[in-house]
Formats: C-alpha cells, sequence, structure tokens
C-alpha cells in the first residue's frame, strides 16, 4: 500500500536530497559492475512482486487504465530494458582500445565510460512507468544515481514508486519527487549532471532554459505528429490491424503513436472501411471495457472533444467508430475517430493529437508523400506499409526521424539494442541499451605516456633534432 501523498517539496527540500545523492557517488564514483548488475535485479524483482498494485495505482489514476496494457506496454519493456543492460553490462564498461598516432607510439589510447554523477528524470503521466524505470535503467547501468520528478497527474503511482524505489535500491541511490508544475519547474533547476526529459515539445522549451543555467546536460524526448504513409502496394488489412493498434493502445495517449496517416486518393475509402472494421472488432464496446483506457484528465479529453468539434465545424467529414449508443464523456473515453478533408488550418492537423483521433490525408504520388513529411518538423517515429525496396530505401534515405518502423508501428520502440530518441523538434539524444549507457557516461579518452617518447625531442629549447624531426613529421 503506497503512502498518503505527502506536501509537495521545496527547492531547498529537493536541494537537500540532490546534495544527499551528490555525497553518495562521491563515496563511490565507480561502482563495480556487479554492484550496478545488483541494482538493476533490485528494480526488476520490485517491479515483479509489485505488478498488480503497480498496474492498480495506475488505472485509479487514469480513472481507467487497462491492465492488460499496462502490462504489455510498461511492466514488460521495461523488465526486459533491465534484463538486456543486466546482461551486457559488463562489455559495456569495458574501456575501448583507440589507435594512438604513428608519431606517439608507443604510447596507447583508449576511451574509459565515466559515471556522470546524478541523474534528473522528469517523467510524464502516459507511461508513467515504462519512462520512469527506462530511463532510471541508462541511469544506473552506467554507475549514476538519480531523482525522479513524478506527474503531478498520477499522483497515487508516483506515491506507490517512491515507496518501491527507494525500498529497493535505498535513498543513497534514488529519489522520487511528487508534486505540480512549480515542482517541475524548481526540480529542472538543480544542477543535476544531466537531465532526461519526456514530454511535449512546449514543455521542453522551458526545461532547456531552466537546465541553461547550471549549463546541464539535457536528453529531451518530446513528440509531435509522427506520420504513417500507406504505398499503393501495401495490404490494406495488414495497415488497418497495426494503424488501430497502434493508435488506440493507450488510447492514442503515446508519444509514438500514428498522428496521421498519408494514403493514396484510390485507397483512402478501402483503407477507412478497414479501419473501422478493425477498431469495432478490437473494442465493440468502449465505456465500460476493461480494455481500452480512458483519457487520463479532464483538461487533455476537452483537448481532443474541442479539437475534434473544430475539424467538424470546418467542414471535415468526422467518423466514430464504436457501438455509438455509449456515454463516453462520463468516463473520459472517446472512440477511434476519423477526419477526412481536414482544413490545415485546424488545430488536429498543426499540432500533436496524443489521442485516438486519425486524420486521413489522400496523395497521388508517392513523391507528395515524402514532400509532406519533410516540409514539417522532423517526427520522433515515421511508419511506413510497403513491401516495395525502392520505397523503403528512399523513405530511408530522403526522411529524417526519430525512428523509422515498417509495416508495423510502434514495436521499434520496444527493441532493447536499437537507440530511442527524437530529432529537431521531436527533441535531441538516444537511450536504450548501450546508447542509454553511452548517453548518461562521459566517454573520458585517457592517453598513456611509454617511457620512450618523441615528444621530448619537440621541447624546447628546440635545436637541431627538433628541426629534423619536424621535417620528417611534415614531410619537408
Amino acid at each position: 500500500m503506497s503512502k498518503p501523498i505527502e506536501p509537495q517539496p521545496s527547492f531547498e527540500d529537493m536541494g537537500s536530497m540532490l546534495t544527499g545523492l551528490r555525497a553518495s557517488h562521491a563515496a563511490e564514483p565507480y561502482p563495480t559492475a556487479a554492484c550496478r548488475r545488483r541494482r538493476l535485479q533490485a528494480v526488476a524483482a520490485m517491479l515483479q512482486v509489485n505488478a498488480d498494485a503497480i498496474a492498480a495505482a495506475i488505472d485509479a489514476d487514469f480513472g481507467q487504465r487497462s491492465r492488460s496494457e499496462t502490462r504489455l506496454a510498461e511492466l514488460f519493456p521495461a523488465r526486459e530494458g533491465l534484463r538486456h543492460a543486466g546482461r551486457h553490462l559488463a562489455r559495456w564498461m569495458r574501456a575501448q582500445r583507440r589507435a594512438t598516432g604513428f608519431w606517439f607510439l608507443p604510447a596507447k589510447s583508449r576511451v574509459f565510460a565515466q559515471p556522470l554523477g546524478v541523474i534528473g528524470i522528469v517523467v510524464p503521466w502516459n507511461y508513467p512507468l515504462l519512462l520512469a524505470i527506462g530511463p532510471l535503467t541508462a541511469a544506473l547501468a552506467a554507475g549514476n544515481r538519480a531523482m525522479l520528478k513524478m506527474s503531478e497527474h498520477t499522483p497515487r503511482f508516483g506515491a506507490l514508486l517512491c515507496d518501491l524505489l527507494e525500498s529497493a535500491l535505498g535513498p543513497d541511490v534514488v529519489r522520487v519527487v511528487n508534486g505540480g508544475p512549480e515542482v517541475g519547474a524548481a526540480f529542472c533547476r538543480l544542477p543535476f549532471d544531466h537531465v532526461l526529459f519526456t514530454g511535449s515539445t512546449a514543455v521542453g522549451r522551458h526545461v532547456m532554459r531552466a537546465a541553461a543555467d547550471n549549463l546541464t546536460a539535457l536528453t529531451l524526448e518530446l513528440g509531435g505528429k509522427s506520420p504513417a504513409i500507406v504505398a499503393d502496394d501495401a495490404d490494406l488489412e495488414r495497415v488497418a490491424a497495426a494503424l488501430v493498434s497502434g493508435k488506440m493502445l493507450n488510447a492514442g495517449q503515446t508519444c509514438i503513436a500514428p498522428d496521421y496517416v498519408l494514403i493514396s486518393e484510390n485507397q483512402r475509402e478501402a483503407l477507412l472501411a478497414r479501419l473501422v472494421g478493425q477498431a469495432n472488432a478490437a473494442y465493440p464496446t468502449l465505456a465500460h471495457n476493461p480494455d481500452y483506457s480512458a483519457i487520463c484528465h479532464a483538461g487533455h479529453y476537452r483537448r481532443l472533444v474541442d479539437w475534434r468539434e473544430e475539424a467538424r465545424a470546418a467542414g471535415a467529414r468526422v467518423i466514430e467508430t464504436g457501438p455509438g449508443d455509449e456515454d463516453l464523456a462520463a468516463v473520459r473515453k472517446m472512440p477511434l475517430t476519423l477526419i477526412l478533408d481536414c482544413p490545415a488550418t485546424c488545430r488536429v492537423m498543426q499540432e500533436e493529437i496524443f489521442g485516438p483521433i486519425l486524420p486521413l490525408i489522400a496523395y497521388r504520388h508517392f513523391d507528395e508523400a515524402l514532400a509532406y513529411i519533410n516540409a514539417r518538423p522532423r517526427p520522433l517515429a515515421l511508419y511506413l506499409f510497403s513491401d516495395d525496396a525502392r520505397r523503403i530505401d528512399r523513405t530511408v534515405r530522403e526522411t529524417v526521424s526519430g525512428g523509422l518502423c515498417i509495416n508495423e508501428t510502434l514495436l521499434h520502440i520496444a527493441q532493447d539494442d536499437l537507440p530511442f530518441g527524437g530529432v529537431g523538434h521531436s527533441g535531441f539524444g538516444q537511450y536504450h541499451g548501450r546508447e542509454g549507457f553511452l548517453r548518461l557516461s562521459q566517454p573520458k579518452p585517457v592517453f598513456v605516456q611509454s617511457r620512450f617518447s618523441r615528444v621530448a625531442w619537440l621541447r624546447p629549447p628546440y635545436g637541431r633534432r627538433a628541426a629534423l624531426l619536424l621535417r620528417w613529421m611534415l614531410g619537408e
């Protein structure tokens, strides 16, 4: 059982926590591989033992969160990431030998991955477990301590995780704080050794400004409008299944959910019919369906309704899936809502949707689809449905995105050996797997001089031997 939610910590309170973690890090600046592995295993064991309590807390915070989705999309990838890091940790920690320039031989060079210190992790509400444990895995694997700021929209889970993590690892390794936006703003002003933030592009800008005063290094995992391109050769049944599962998971509250679909004019109606069929088959009811999640909070729900109605008023064709006779507003649920012929000025076409609304945009030629994407801010994810090798190769080479997934949605994020991160407006910096270890380490170059060194001949006062050596070095 989680403890009652405590009063919000002040900037001074959090500063004291950071000071304590810094002292612990100074006493153990380079944890051994065995120590790091024990910490990762302790977190994994904590997740296994408390899986039901975690799912219940997130369910309560959302008003209804599918417990199957929590297990599938949060507990499973979090535990897999911990196991992957534990298995590969010793290899990641091994110093890398690097080439030494001919003129400096027989000296040696290597790169040593050094822990940074204390990592600040800002956790969003949409996947509060995975987006806490994923960054924490990278921090612990790299030998760091961490402080986590949980979202005010998931207070029950935040309080629970505070108890669980601090019990599993000890307050000298990790601290968890809860509170509203003012706590988050103060948290980002602390002089961490690195801050990893997951959230919206708008808030990411504020985080970057706050970190600038301390010259704190950042990893920003943002969002944006992640497109899906459906090529002429795609299997529309397969496309519809992937789009519906990717868009309706967590009711579309996923940073890499497909935000809009680019589909050829002659296939749009056929895809539309299949999307409706797939959504109705997967979720025959919505209001009291334990498999379908609610919109997390009232403000987010109102925004989605406003955007949908704005598109409708602007003349867009709006198609809502589901039975149509349920009171969904009472439980903050929204069906998969397909929007066609929407004016580009509508907010649903301009901003990240972050909900189960999916615009379909027609194109005539594949070149138009690529040009449409390239004319907009670079997305966190890009989805292509095609078996044509040339189209796949063109998409890989001619577009820039945080990640690219072919003939599927979302699943690239679950590959532990693939880096995850954004580019441009969708963020910067990658983590997961080895990239996460490296991101939260300092790659320290180490040069080891030998007893014999030609460099000694190049120290002043410069004489005849130095002049001869310089002529040789410069090829004169």
